[in-house]
């Protein structure tokens, strides 16, 4: 799952463009400001990406412990099958049929511990996903701001930096 790039290289760009021909001192801050939010950003996207993949790892080895887990299953039906047919049961195939029903059990812890690895991984690329959406929103709002020297709307892009430094930061201490 590739998550959408907004392309603000051109916005960074007219901000400091604007910054450079400009005689007010905080359209440079602005200029900063972006320069900053848009490390913040890419750092954010490649951990986004980083835990979707770890995820995706997480849920097809899941799936193939359960293919695996499904396997067992089968065997033991057809031991099952073949006692039913046979009459007595073989003591080799009761032996194998508890051998299938503990390989089973570990397999299915193994699935599971796999799951929730990829949910917890899948969590931490969503909240990562929203930092990300954050710094590109502050970006573009610190563009607007030094395209119409309204100095309010840094102001409000800084907020939307400090709510993607909070996704970061959100997304560094959840397990």
């Amino acid at each position: 799952m590739e998550e959408a790039e907004v392309p603000l290289e051109h916005l960074q760009e007219q901000v400091h463009h604007s910054a450079e021909h400009s005689r007010e001192r905080w359209i440079s801050w602005v200029a900063l400001s972006t320069a900053i939010l848009a490390v913040l950003a890419a750092i954010a996207g490649l951990l986004s990406g980083r835990y979707v993949n770890e995820a995706m790892m997480n849920q097809i080895e899941a799936s193939d412990q359960w293919s695996y887990y499904q396997a067992k299953s089968i065997k033991a039906a057809v031991l099952d099958a073949k006692t039913s047919l046979g009459g007595a049961p073989d003591e080799s195939d009761q032996s194998k049929r508890d051998r299938y029903e503990k390989e089973q059990e570990k397999i299915k812890s193994e699935a599971e511990q796999k799951e929730a690895a990829a949910k917890s991984n899948f969590h931490k690329h969503e909240v990562f996903a929203g930092g990300v959406t954050m710094f590109q929103i502050a970006i573009a709002i610190a563009a607007i701001s030094a395209l119409t020297r309204r100095r309010p709307f840094w102001i409000v892009s800084l907020l939307f930096g400090a709510a993607g430094c909070a996704f970061l930061i959100l997304a560094a201490i959840t397990r």
